[in-house]
């Protein structure tokens, strides 16, 4: 009794996580389009980031310390790819939508797992299976339909929607190419350490590039609604997320947390409608649902190899 009860507390835990980054994506960082891509990214892990030092700084880095170089190395690579190049990209295309086809730019980058499992062949050397070459296939031929519809791609939009598409599709590989990076260092330190170092660089990287490109400045014109939002998305779809998602995996096993993750894509598509009026046509639905249970079987596949 006590085991199922675990079980229904984690798959909760990670329907709440997967929902909060729907709502991400959908109803807060889009709200923040007014300032400068990459001042928004840095925000949104320099908040957290000194939230996580004041709780827990001081232990974590007597973690930290205990890591070798070549740890290190792979954590600056999964900050450089998921939490700088990966928010930069996913950011850049909510933003240049201006609050129409958020839906398809959010489910677009539902992808990564193709681009994880490719990378992992080249990086890690890992199998690839017929079973996925199917399953790839199929996804991407669902979000091709799902962008464009019957349409050709210069025939379905014009100017930014084609672009914000595109940074959708490389935000899918910078986080596929974080969570391959991740696989060779999640071994060697807790899932708290990793979430600290990957704050700590994160907000160093995107430091660097808000100096040399000037966007620090826009602090001077960020609105006290700007700030809620940012404190929102810290205490929510960002490091509250995280820390909801792993903790629910504790307790349920790999296919069920699969499908509790689904509330992402389904609870963006619920809140575009609520707060944007906005639904997808009839192919794109039956487009999102070709693809989204191919990425379901992709994923599955994997986690039982």
């Amino acid at each position: 009794m006590l085991t199922e009860k675990k079980e229904t507390m984690g798959a909760l835990l990670v329907c709440l996580a997967a929902t909060l980054w729907g709502f991400d994506s959908i109803v807060l960082t889009p709200n923040l389009f007014k300032l400068s891509v990459p001042y928004v990214v840095f925000m949104v892990h320099l908040l957290p980031f000194v939230g996580m030092t004041l709780l827990f700084g001081k232990e974590e880095l007597k973690n930290i310390k205990k890591l070798d170089g070549k740890d290190l190395t792979y954590f600056f690579l999964v900050a450089l790819f998921g939490g700088s190049l990966g928010t930069l990209s996913i950011v850049k295309a909510l933003f240049l939508v201006n609050f129409d086809h958020l839906t398809v730019v959010t489910l677009l980058q539902k992808l990564q797992p193709v681009f994880a499992v490719i990378l992992a062949w080249i990086v890690l050397k890992e199998k690839i299976t017929k079973q996925f070459v199917f399953w790839a296939i199929l996804a991407l031929i669902g979000g091709y339909f799902l962008t464009f519809e019957f349409n050709t791609p210069q025939m379905a939009y014009n100017g930014n929607m084609l672009l914000a598409c595109g940074y959708s599709l490389l935000a899918a590989f910078s986080f596929g190419s974080a969570t391959v990076f991740g696989k060779r260092i999640l071994k060697n330190a807790s899932f708290r350490t990793a979430l600290y170092l990957r704050y700590s660089f994160t907000t160093l990287i995107m430091f660097v590039i808000n100096i040399f490109s000037g966007t620090l400045a826009n602090i001077h014109t960020t609105q006290p609604f700007h700030w809620f939002i940012f404190i929102v998305i810290g205490l929510t779809s960002g490091s509250g997320a995280i820390l909801l998602y792993y903790k629910g995996l504790r307790y349920i096993p790999a296919n069920v947390a699969t499908i509790c993750e689904l509330c992402f894509p389904v609870s963006s598509i619920l809140f575009d409608f609520i707060f944007n009026g906005k639904f997808l046509s009839g192919i794109q639905v039956v487009s999102t649902i070709v693809m989204l249970f191919s990425i379901y079987k992709i994923t599955q596949s994997q986690r039982n190899n």
